[in-house]
């Protein structure tokens, strides 16, 4: 975005607001982010304590931005923070009051699935494809939802299980001192309803709140929110209801609709300048999310040159049309000179990633797909970090399940249970029952001598780190102790094909407990791994790369060129949010207005699609972008000349069909119907006889 130089009536408004509640407007390119650090820059210069602001944003990645930015104009250091995060912090300090230990450990996703995995084979349910998923699902929606039991609204045998999952899941969750992602959440709720005094504290710790993207906020951060300034009434909430497109994650838009009525004395600025996308992209993107009936009426404006119009393209299928894309995007590469790096191809669906990343792998263009697996759900670090809780806490289920087979000490799976159904009867962690285990020979569980000298072994060298851990060694000797103590290299070994990656990946991982150590004042191995814990992913830029990405994927981002493929009906808007058109077309003007200097639309007549080729509709969201901000142009006309029924095309030409693709002729012969060629078309590598007059045939240059 272009770099403002000074602040414009509304951002200054917004920014020279001190107490009460304040709703800010924000709309895309609008300086958002230069409001919230300038907002708490006049705080500090007020005489605000830095220690009384709290800022709350939605990714690591911005907390640290607004820190970064804060103390570059005012060198003092304020607490800017996930809700996650923040809800760890609350916990951490006053969660013995739920009877919890304060030492707790914080399961991911996978964690918190295999837990649950756990809980259906304790009921002898036989498990039946996707159900533990499905049981996640809901067990999050109840908790991000506040509902703290699930038989309210169990109706079907389905959900009625889930409703007897729920009390044993969570039972199963404090019995190992674990929360999952959720808990963090509903559980500060409960501490705050149950817990007056720390609610109290809390509320005169942080004076002034301030909250980004208060549109993606759920039920849970949501009351959260309203708790913490329900006595100061001095709380900053910014945002944009127009790009609320997270309702699968749980996200309630209606919160920022509601902000007036929640803070009848409110103050709302509106931001309207957009200092990012030229105007003829902007008054598109309008006349698109004016069709929504539920948002805050703004319009978006830019003081930039109007730029280009929009351009439309139909395709007849998918491989023109990511054809026509890239040939789109070499060409504004070459023309005028916009690095790889600022063009994306946004898609709906992750699954239409591969005709492009094909057609790029050809053209040899470098690129890079956003939301690929997360560094720290890869093997050897999931592992690494299973030791490394298991130093921490003998109650950790498991990181016991997932270790004590690392490397193989012939435990087969029945014996694992045997152990931890045992373990669960006595009220004990699997390590103690272990360790009982070797200090008897009448236990009911029987060991080979081989089992006994290596489970012998596993427990020693737990000790023997933990131990380590107690002298305070550094993370990078702890990790490295673990990993030869473990023989973690051989055992990767075992499979010398992804050898070397995930050896990569081990020590990018004791790279970055030597950079976190040494940022830290106090450091500790929990607070270690919390922070891993709150990582839901890693960025890993590749500069020089086309971006490739899910819509969702590209809130807060933006690019000189930008292409919005797929636009058909049943694919984008999506055949499963039929029920939540508004919030699709509120995904789709998050994608327009991306882009800064150039903004394509594309669709084909063609594609296949759920395992078949299919005729596909145009997408409603391009009827509905006004037609005076927008230039149509045809893939076919644009790369290709049609020839006229008398041109004879002469062997060696390439030429297009528009159901084979790209092809060249490789012979010119006259039969009783004309014309005819006989063309190799590279999609196939097959040679095939058609007549000119019906070939319909089209020139590429």
């Amino acid at each position: 975005m272009k770099e403002q130089t000074h602040l414009n009536a509304e951002q200054q408004k917004a920014v020279d607001h001190f107490e009460g509640p304040l709703l800010v407007i924000a709309g895309a390119g609008s300086g958002k982010t230069r409001i919230i650090t300038n907002r708490i820059a006049k705080l500090l210069e007020r005489g605000v304590l830095p220690s009384d602001i709290l800022a709350i944003t939605f990714t690591n990645k911005a907390a640290d931005e607004m820190r970064e930015r804060i103390y570059s104009l005012t060198h003092q250091k304020i607490l800017a923070i996930t809700f996650h995060s923040l809800c760890a912090k609350i916990l951490r300090e006053s969660i013995d009051s739920l009877g919890f230990r304060k030492d707790f450990t914080i399961y991911d996703e996978e964690d918190a699935f295999h837990l649950l995995k756990n809980c259906l084979q304790s009921l002898q349910m036989k498990e039946e494809k996707g159900l533990v998923k499905k049981a996640q699902q809901m067990i999050s929606h109840a908790k991000n939802h506040l509902l703290f039991s699930l038989p309210t609204f169990a109706k079907t045998d389905e959900e009625r299980l889930f409703a007897t999952l729920f009390p044993i899941y969570q039972a199963k969750l404090k019995e190992c001192n674990a929360l999952d992602f959720d808990d963090l959440l509903s559980l500060t709720v409960e501490l705050f309803q149950k817990d007056s005094i720390a609610k109290q504290k809390f509320q005169k710790r942080w004076s002034f709140l301030l909250i980004d993207e208060y549109q993606d906020t759920n039920m849970a951060q949501y009351a959260i929110a309203k708790i913490l300034s329900e006595q100061h009434q001095n709380i900053c909430a910014v945002g944009d209801p127009d790009q609320s497109i997270y309702s699968w994650r749980g996200a309630c838009y209606e919160n920022i609709l509601n902000f007036d009525k929640d803070f009848p004395n409110a103050t709302i600025v509106y931001l309207e300048q957009n200092y990012r996308s030229q105007p003829n992209i902007l008054s598109a993107a309008n006349s698109l999310i004016c069709h929504n009936e539920q948002h805050y009426e703004k319009k978006l404006w830019s003081a930039l040159e109007r730029g280009e119009k929009v351009f439309y393209a139909k395709a007849f299928n998918e491989e023109e049309e990511a054809s026509f894309i890239l040939d789109r995007l070499v060409h504004h590469h070459l023309k005028d000179s916009i690095p790889f790096e600022e063009c994306v191809i946004f898609y709906r669906t992750n699954a239409q990633s591969r005709i492009f990343e094909d057609q790029l792998i050809k053209r040899k263009i470098p690129y890079v797909i956003y939301g690929g697996l997360s560094f720290y759900q890869r093997k050897e670090i999931k592992d690494l970090l299973s030791f490394l809780r298991l130093i921490l806490s003998d109650s950790d289920l498991l990181s016991f399940l997932r270790t004590i087979q690392i490397p193989k000490r012939g435990f087969g799976i029945a014996s694992i249970n045997r152990i931890v159904h045992n373990a669960e009867s006595e009220k004990i962690s699997p390590l103690a029952l272990c360790r009982k285990l070797l200090g008897s020979h009448s236990y009911p569980i029987s060991l080979t001598s081989s089992q006994r000298k290596n489970l012998q072994q596993y427990l020693d060298t737990i000790d023997l780190l933990r131990n380590m851990m107690l002298a305070k060694v550094s993370l990078e000797d702890l990790l490295h102790a673990v990993i030869e103590k473990f023989c973690y290299l051989s055992y990767l070994q075992e499979d010398p094909e992804t050898f070397e990656d995930r050896k990569e990946n081990i020590n990018a991982l004791i790279a970055k407990a030597i950079e976190w150590q040494a940022e830290q004042e106090n450091p500790s191995l929990f607070l270690f791994l919390e922070e891993l814990s709150l990582l839901s992913s890693v960025e890993e830029k590749k500069r020089e790369s086309v971006r490739l990405m899910s819509l969702h994927n590209g809130k807060g981002l933006e690019f000189s060129l930008v292409f919005i493929s797929g636009l058909e009906e049943e694919l984008f808007p999506h055949i499963s949010a039929h029920n939540n058109m508004e919030e699709e077309r509120r995904l789709c003007y998050v994608g327009m207005t991306r882009a800064k200097k150039f903004l394509y639309m594309t669709h084909a007549e063609y594609r296949f699609l759920w395992g078949t080729f299919r005729p596909m509709r145009p997408s409603r969201f391009l009827k509905e972008v006004a037609t005076d901000f927008v230039q149509k142009c045809l893939p076919a006309s644009i790369l290709y000349d049609e020839p006229t029924q008398e041109q004879a095309l002469p062997q060696g030409c390439r030429v297009y069909h528009n159901t084979f693709g790209l092809g060249t002729i490789q012979k010119v012969y006259t039969t009783s119907l004309g014309e005819s060629y006989d063309i190799l078309f590279e999609r196939d590598q097959l040679t095939r006889a058609l007549i000119a007059k019906y070939a319909k045939l089209q020139i590429c240059p």
